[in-house]
């Protein structure tokens, strides 16, 4: 059986207050990873205790300044660089356009409101993670939060020396940074789940190493680069990684739940990933 690291998305912090410790938040998170790609695998068999990810790479707790118990954050108290993310971030969306002047205070209120009206409260609370994580991770290029996370990540490639890596969400930029910062390690294959690598303004032009003439690059250790997206994904804008990034094996669109768009296990469970980890998992 290949070795086959995940790496996790965002909001996903509770998972640590439930286990006390990253080691246990990262053990809840890989039986449910097995769980779902068992599913997508099988055509939704019942699972009976199939193992295909050896760890899911931790890193949560990191992008948090509080320890447990933490509480619920709401769009309109977030700090001015989450609430930054947020305006830059509806841009893509084209939920700014019709509120120029607007104080921040009173912009983060209409986003918020529109956000809420036009995707419903699913996406609100997606939102609620994703502005302070992302602010968190990008706070500076040297920032704890951003070091310590790339090398969780990297600490647990190098621990598994996976043949593949599914990285989902907040996770593939986590991955794509670690690889880079980590030229020791490789990989044969990198699969990117909803990913907001090529976000511009939010995501892109933050990254490390900075993208040259407008391009990111395929790190040095991977041998193929497959990237999957939701067309109804507000992760993955664009959600197509060539148009951004050099390397890219293959950028493949699939329709997984107009309503739950992003979840990583619509993402396994859905089949996308099969062709490219079968051949892995019968080697």
């Amino acid at each position: 059986m290949a070795r086959i690291v995940g790496v996790h998305g965002i909001g996903k912090y509770r998972y640590f207050q439930a286990a006390g410790s990253a080691e246990g938040a990262a053990d809840a998170m890989r039986a449910k990873w097995d769980r779902y790609l068992h599913a997508g695998l099988t055509g939704g068999a019942p699972y009976t205790g199939q193992s295909y990810v050896s760890e899911v790479a931790y890193y949560a707790h990191l992008l948090r300044k509080e320890t447990p118990p933490a509480t619920r954050r709401d769009l309109r108290k977030m700090d001015s660089a989450s609430q930054l993310v947020l305006a830059d971030w509806m841009k893509q969306m084209g939920g700014a356009g019709n509120f120029a002047g607007e104080t921040l205070t009173g912009l983060i209120h209409r986003l918020a409101e529109w956000l809420l009206l036009r995707l419903g409260p699913r996406a609100k609370s997606f939102a609620e993670d994703f502005c302070p994580e992302v602010a968190a991770y990008f706070a500076s290029a040297d920032a704890a939060a951003r070091v310590r996370s790339r090398d969780a990540v990297a600490d647990a490639i190098r621990r598994n020396r996976p043949k593949v890596v599914i990285a989902h969400s907040l996770g593939s930029v986590v991955a794509y940074e670690a690889l880079w910062a980590h030229p020791d390690l490789s990989v044969e294959l990198l699969i990117t789940l909803g990913s907001p690598l090529a976000m511009g303004g939010v995501v892109f032009e933050r990254l490390q190493p900075l993208p040259r003439s407008g391009r990111g690059r395929c790190p040095h250790g991977v041998g193929r680069w497959v990237n999957i997206a939701d067309k109804d994904d507000i992760a993955a804008i664009p959600g197509a990684l060539k148009s951004r990034f050099d390397g890219v094996t293959l950028d493949e669109k699939v329709n997984i739940d107009w309503a739950d768009f992003h979840t990583v296990r619509n993402y396994l469970g859905c089949g996308a990933v099969n062709e490219h980890v079968e051949p892995f998992l019968k080697a």
